[in-house]
């Protein structure tokens, strides 16, 4: 993958650039961020640049032998481990074909939409025993081109104990011209043992400007709305692209927060009753979403409060309604409506009752818009 493909991430393409340059390459490297940030196209652009023949100063040149194996995903040397549902098949090898599918469809994915491409009976993947053999194997073996031999491990938090153990040797006394690259959205979910024998490399979120100057390129957004959802995904590609929908569910979310907090301003019970009845029939993506919505709108109120109006990422319709709302949204009741709407996101995903949460959250918003 071309570094220029990747969305924004500038100054970690420059360390990896250097990183080829000087030739100090750390042999086992973590990237540690959540998926959507794009740490798998970060590893495959680094890898790509560092098996180019003719790299410039700022990126591969796409062209040459080696990128365009990488690009189709068959380069003999570049090998890949991934979580693979065991009742199927208990090796990477056999799900290649998925991969190479998920990627060039879009190298932006985390493990349920990877599982849900693989397994439509949604069971959970694992790096199980079986594949730390056939990784050991593959890195036995001498390079087919004579230079780097790469591992790339994503989801590395999935491997089991055993696997995570038997790789532990190869990490710390690799075969010359190794590289292991390992993913993970999680560092608190892998072995102590194995953090301690690679270099993390944290991935940060990717910037909200360079995030939506990629929306407003490639999908029917203006700047406005590419501005808005990209504060709303907080950085996270994989949330943009949920977020996008179609423009009907965008102005049914915003419909919705509108509705909600004029019936709890003019504390019309009735309406706070029929609103709860309403959401409640949705599906629990929606309902997540919506919440996710309601904390973005609620970070909006208090960026036009507090900075005239000089950091708020929101699209044309929703500035219009914040010019009268935001005043609503203060020092005094930000903590209690940030701390209520993502403690009702954490239920709704854990199944609670919609229409008892929705119903106390109408309240408590009631009792906080007039807190201002």
């Amino acid at each position: 993958m071309l570094f220029r493909d990747i969305i924004g991430q500038e100054e970690l393409k420059k360390h990896f650039i250097k990183e080829v340059q000087e030739d100090k390459i750390s042999h086992a490297q973590l990237f540690l961020g959540n998926a959507g940030f794009g740490g798998l196209p970060l590893a495959l652009g680094f890898v790509q640049y560092l098996f180019c023949t003719h790299r410039n100063n700022t990126d591969s040149c796409g062209e040459c032998p080696s990128c365009r194996k990488i690009l189709d995903l068959q380069h003999p040397d570049v090998h890949f481990s991934f979580p693979v549902v065991q009742a199927i098949e208990k090796r990477s090898d056999f799900f290649i074909k998925d991969w190479r599918e998920k990627i060039k469809s879009t190298p932006y994915f985390n493990l349920n939409e990877w599982t849900s491409f693989i397994d439509d009976k949604g069971r959970k993947p694992i790096i199980g025993t079986e594949e730390s053999n056939d990784i050991i194997k593959k890195l036995s073996l001498k390079s087919f081109e004579g230079g780097y031999k790469v591992m790339i491990i994503w989801m590395a938090e999935e491997m089991n104990v055993t696997c995570a153990n038997k790789l532990l040797k190869i990490l710390e006394e690799p075969p010359q011209n190794t590289l292991f690259i390992l993913l993970s959205e999680s560092h608190e979910a892998m072995l102590q043992t194995i953090l301690s024998r690679t270099q993390i490399v944290k991935i940060p979120t990717i910037l909200v400007d360079d995030l939506s100057t990629y929306l407003n390129k490639n999908f029917d957004l203006s700047s406005g709305d590419a501005v808005s959802i990209s504060a709303q995904a907080e950085g996270n590609f994989i949330e943009a692209r949920n977020l996008l929908g179609d423009q009907e569910e965008k102005n049914i979310n915003r419909d919705l927060f509108i509705k909600l907090m004029r019936v709890c301003y003019k504390k019309n019970v009735l309406e706070m009753m029929e609103w709860s009845d309403e959401i409640a029939t949705f599906g629990k993506e929606k309902q997540k979403v919506f919440l996710k919505y309601c904390l973005h709108m609620f970070r909006q109120s208090m960026l036009k409060n507090y900075t005239q109006n000089l950091l708020t990422k929101t699209s044309k319709e929703e500035d219009e309604f914040l010019k009268n709302f935001a005043r609503f949204i203060t020092g005094n009741n930000i903590s209690e409506f940030m701390q209520n709407f993502n403690d009702a996101h954490y239920h709704i995903d854990r199944n609670a009752n919609a229409k008892i949460l929705f119903t106390e959250l109408c309240f408590q918003t009631m009792r906080f818009i007039h807190r201002a």
